[in-house]
């Protein structure tokens, strides 16, 4: 069975809290179960990641080399600057789908710029908890095109 693995990054646990016009008012748990639900409904199996601490995003890549076939990153913050969960990203090899809430190319100029998108196979924002759900939709059609 195909395995996906969800992880998510700093402040992603206050969703629902924080900024609610930016980032909706669904919580992250909330948003989970949609996705379990998806993921079901397209016979994946899928578990659910969040740290607020970049060296445990990155083991998690890490472990993920040799129990999922992929990967959805909403690396929160980190997407801007952070060049050690590139070079994890880069190092495993697991394809993986960049999400986010917001569209970080309409918000503050520091928010453009990603260094995780270079590695993944694609990047997802501004659907808010749908870019999920558009994620894990791409990311199966991408794994099916290549055969796993």
């Amino acid at each position: 069975m195909t395995t996906i693995w969800v992880i998510n990054g700093p402040n992603l646990n206050l969703l629902g809290v924080r900024e609610p016009g930016i980032y909706g008012s669904q919580n992250l748990q909330s948003i989970e179960d949609n996705i379990r639900k998806q993921a079901s409904d397209l016979g994946v199996d899928i578990s659910f990641y969040q740290s607020n601490h970049e060296g445990v995003m990155i083991d998690w890549i890490h472990e993920a080399m040799d129990k999922a076939n992929g990967i959805i990153l909403n690396p929160g913050a980190l997407t801007h600057y952070s060049y050690a969960l590139r070079d994890a990203i880069s190092s495993v090899r697991i394809p993986t789908v960049e999400v986010h809430l917001s569209n970080i190319h309409s918000r503050e100029s520091f928010r453009h710029t990603s260094v995780i998108a270079p590695v993944a196979i694609g990047q997802i924002a501004g659907f808010g908890a749908l870019s999920y759900e558009l994620g894990l939709i791409a990311l199966v059609r991408h794994l099916e095109d290549q055969g796993q």
